[in-house]
């Protein structure tokens, strides 16, 4: 069995209610929940390529990373493939733009939700939670 070795990353959306709860964006393809992300180019920054991820598909362009370029990298998992993501937070819940993909011609996910951690919890499987457990430890909750 060949295995492709494909990086990808982005962007873990975070926000407090004005009553100070933690929502995180995440994303539905199918059944698949996720946080923004996708494949960084060749010769691509990682981080560049997380912020350009994270606004083709939600079409969030302001973000603030209160801890720097910090990042959580996920296993290899899916033929090879190895995610990176980085923790951004954002002001309110703005209104998010599915963007369509160029090869899809059509929003590459379905749904989006400002959802609780134990929401995510609940929606993502193991690696995912992994990723999740990572930021809210950074987040200190």
């Amino acid at each position: 069995m060949q295995t492709r070795n494909t990086f990808s990353a982005g962007v873990v959306p975070f926000t407090k209610t004005k009553d100070g709860h933690l929502r995180f964006l995440i994303l539905r393809c199918f059944n698949y929940w996720d946080f923004p992300k996708g494949e960084v180019e060749f010769k691509e920054d990682p981080f560049k390529a997380a912020l350009r991820e994270m606004k083709e598909e939600t079409g969030l362009i302001n973000a603030d990373f209160p801890f720097g370029h910090d990042y959580y990298e996920t296993e290899r998992y899916a033929q090879g493939k190895v995610a990176r993501y980085y923790l951004g937070k954002i002001e309110g819940q703005p209104e998010i733009e599915l963007g369509v993909s160029e090869v899809l011609g059509q929003p590459e996910h379905q749904e989006y939700r400002w959802a609780t951690p134990d929401e995510c919890k609940y929606l993502f499987g193991p690696r995912l939670n992994r990723v999740l457990t990572w930021a809210l430890e950074k987040i200190g909750n």
